[in-house]
């Protein structure tokens, strides 16, 4: 892997898949268009080609793809709230945007796409452990339009052979996290809110159980299927996350706050736990960063 492309690499994921590239020295491309309200600040690494610039407008991304390896696909409209309230943005963002990544990256002759979905595809129906079998149970117009991108990544491999893979991320946390607005990642709003001298704020029963995955692991998770050499991976979608879970209780003990409720939230799910057993198969990896370790070396 000589140049990589990345798209919402000033954002929370796509800054640390960004950095541990150029620490790898690969030559970087980066698109952002810096549209996410969940963030105080874009983490733009200087010693990458950045570009602000949006994946739906296809004229303008097009030629960033020339010569590119691979392509790691994380721009998203990605949030599950702000869909309900804007769906028409998700869905072109998401599905629209998704698709003219694949179709320019097919059009450059690029060897691998790797695509950044969700977990919230399991949706209600999906009793845990949730594993990639299962049929999606989408909620929002957030876990429609991102599943609508695993489709049409496995479209663009199957119809055009163009490599293409897949990840689900569950709860991703860790440094450069949004701690911003009501709609912020849970453990960057609970740590903003304690440095503040507030409660935590939880939504509904606060019983909800979440898998909660190191941004650490997920980046671990894009190199290797960037790099791996099986040809197994190609087309095919995988989770990640640790197969282990806590409730919202569970983070307020952890952060060592006082708390407060506040109404639930449509279409959010109760559960969600990672089965695993693909991802470790076929790429080799399982998470090594613990959620309470980490916690509390902050």
């Amino acid at each position: 892997m000589k140049k990589a492309l990345v798209t919402g690499g000033a954002g929370f994921i796509g800054s640390h898949i960004v950095d541990q590239l150029i620490d790898m020295d690969v030559e970087v491309t980066v698109v952002d268009n810096e549209s996410s309200d969940c963030h105080d600040v874009f983490y733009w690494n200087k010693l990458a080609d950045n570009h602000v610039v949006d994946i739906c407008e296809y004229n303008v991304i097009e030629t960033l793809f020339d010569n590119v390896d691979i392509v790691f696909h994380l721009a998203a409209e990605a949030r599950i709230q702000p869909s309900i309230i804007n769906p028409l943005q998700a869905v072109k963002t998401n599905a629209l945007g998704t698709c003219n990544v694949l179709q320019a990256a097919r059009e450059a002759g690029v060897s691998r796409v790797i695509y950044s979905s969700t977990s919230s595809a399991y949706g209600r129906k999906n009793n845990p452990p949730q594993n990639e079998s299962m049929r999606k149970d989408c909620l929002t117009p957030y876990s429609v339009s991102k599943t609508c991108g695993e489709e049409l990544c496995k479209m663009y491999y199957d119809l055009y052979g163009m490599n293409t893979v897949s990840f689900r991320y569950f709860n991703v946390y860790g440094d450069r996290q949004p701690t911003r607005g009501q709609y912020a990642t849970v453990i960057g709003l609970f740590a903003k809110q304690k440095s503040l001298g507030q409660p935590c704020t939880i939504v509904g029963d606060g019983l909800q159980r979440r898998d909660y995955t190191h941004v650490a692991d997920v980046v671990r998770a894009n190199i290797l299927a960037a790099t791996s050499d099986n040809n197994e991976i190609s087309g095919e979608m995988f989770n990640v996350g640790t197969g282990k879970n806590y409730n919202i209780f569970d983070l307020v003990e952890m952060i060592e706050n006082d708390h407060i409720f506040i109404p639930a939230r449509p279409g959010e799910v109760r559960e969600t736990l990672a089965d695993t057993t693909k991802i470790k198969s076929l790429l080799g990896w399982q998470a090594k960063v613990d959620l309470e370790e980490w916690i509390k070396s902050q």
